[in-house]
């Protein structure tokens, strides 16, 4: 995809006789459409196709330089081909069951999206943010190595405050709602903080059942994991270990519901 396309330049409009509207809905692009081709067919197909033709030819060594780098960087940089985990969270060589893999490369993919192609497109049609911003960072040869989490949240917080108001009459804008690309920010954003904020600080299992003090208590005692203690208590002992079951169960639950709300949200995930 061009950042710039002949068909949509002043010389074109000149060309064509009519001017092309830099937005539209589909009805609107469809009536443009037919009176621009009304007004005069022959200068319409100069303007929209063989401006676009030429364009292509000129262009053809530096789109294929262009892709020659795209493949470069969706193969070994993106791994667009893969759902790829955080080193933090997988070492690269070692070896984790699915289930884990499952809830952490989505995720860590999630935050990929948020710190990656959220925060370009906090910068991308705004001229102004992008001046002092290194040449690989914006425009067409920019590569996915540079994030910001900052940057990605402050785009969610601009989608999340989009409402209906502007397609209403003025006697209807009190009852603006906020749009779908709002509410599914807003869903983006939540399940990012679980992922970036709660679940990394969520107690472990084992201090939260009492258990590590438990184990602690006994080798301060002297007694190893496998003898017998005089003063255990089995009713205790039962009690720590069925607390440690519920919190396993509580966060595998909610680790399932995130997973499930991620699934949900799959159609909203692209920009």
């Amino acid at each position: 995809m061009r950042s710039n396309y002949w068909s949509c330049t002043k010389f074109a409009d000149w060309v064509r006789g009519t001017p092309k509207p830099a937005s539209g809905t589909g009805d609107e692009w469809k009536s443009w459409e037919t009176n621009a081709q009304g007004y005069n067919k022959y200068r319409y197909w100069v303007a929209e196709t063989a401006l676009d033709a030429i364009q292509n030819f000129i262009n053809w060594p530096l789109d294929k330089a262009y892709s020659t780098k795209y493949y470069i960087t969706n193969r070994w940089i993106d791994q667009s081909h893969a759902l790829v985990a955080h080193s933090k969270h997988v070492k690269p060589g070692k070896w984790m069951d699915l289930d884990y893999r499952i809830l952490v490369c989505l995720f860590d993919e999630l935050v990929d999206f948020v710190e990656i192609e959220k925060a370009y497109s906090n910068f991308r049609w705004d001229a102004e943010k992008q001046k002092g911003m290194r040449w690989w960072q914006v425009g067409r040869w920019r590569t996915r190595t540079w994030r910001s989490a900052k940057a990605g949240i402050d785009h969610l917080n601009w989608e999340m405050s989009l409402t209906d108001e502007e397609w209403l009459d003025a006697d209807m804008k009190h009852e603006a709602a906020l749009t779908s690309q709002a509410v599914a920010a807003k869903e983006i954003y939540d399940l990012y903080v679980w992922w970036t904020e709660t679940y990394p600080n969520r107690p472990d299992v084992y201090d939260a059942s009492g258990w590590s003090d438990y184990c602690e208590s006994k080798n301060e005692r002297g007694i190893g994991f496998m003898e017998s203690d005089p003063l255990e208590d089995p009713e205790e002992t039962k009690k720590i270990l069925g607390k440690n079951r519920e919190i396993e169960a509580a966060y595998e639950s909610e680790d399932t519901e995130m997973l499930i709300r991620l699934i949900k949200l799959r159609g909203n995930l692209w920009t």
